[in-house]
């Protein structure tokens, strides 16, 4: 499970006009429409090809647990192109993004501070260029590790920080033992 991914994606989800489809025969038939053949989704899915064509003329209605949850997350990766780029692109020019996060956070900084981590629970809205490089590394293939560095970072220059008028000496924020984490555009 990818935290960071998952979470910045449900963020986008939010945005969406249209409920995705919900039975299985409709999620299907939504992605033969939109892979152009039933051959495309028995590859996606790793079933017959056989078995797609059942599900689109409503022949099967109830899959499996595993296949459920590919089919759910293959529609949901695909539903409504413009929508999620368009609530990505607000997010990155104009709106920003807000992080509600329930974490381990501690700092590097120069001897003689306290430095000490400790478990916070912050609500920071972070500005369009922190959302922007959040959401360029997601589309580039970053892990979690890289999205949650770059968290860390926008969380320093914005939280700790406060955008230059406090703590200039601060060199990095660890944040780790992650209880809760969501975004919101």
């Amino acid at each position: 499970m990818s935290l960071f991914g998952d979470g910045l994606e449900a963020a986008v989800q939010k945005a969406f006009t249209r409920p995705a489809p919900k039975s299985a025969p409709a999620q299907m038939r939504y992605l033969v429409r939109k892979l152009k053949s039933t051959k495309a989704v028995a590859q996606l899915l790793r079933i017959s090809q056989r078995t797609v064509e059942r599900y689109v003329k409503n022949q099967i209605k109830k899959p499996r647990p595993d296949l459920a949850a590919r089919l759910e997350r293959e529609v949901r990766k695909r539903w409504q192109p413009q929508i999620r780029a368009q609530a990505r692109q607000k997010a990155a020019t104009t709106g920003g993004i807000v992080i509600d996060t329930r974490a381990r956070m501690g700092y590097t900084a120069p001897i003689g501070s306290t430095d000490e981590s400790r478990i916070r629970h912050l609500t920071v809205a972070l500005p369009p260029q922190h959302a922007a490089r959040l959401f360029e590394a997601q589309e580039q293939g970053a892990g979690d590790a890289r999205l949650q560095e770059i968290t860390a970072d926008a969380l320093r220059e914005v939280y700790f920080q406060d955008g230059g008028r406090r703590a200039g000496s601060l060199e990095e924020v660890r944040f780790t033992d992650i209880e809760h984490l969501e975004f919101e555009l």
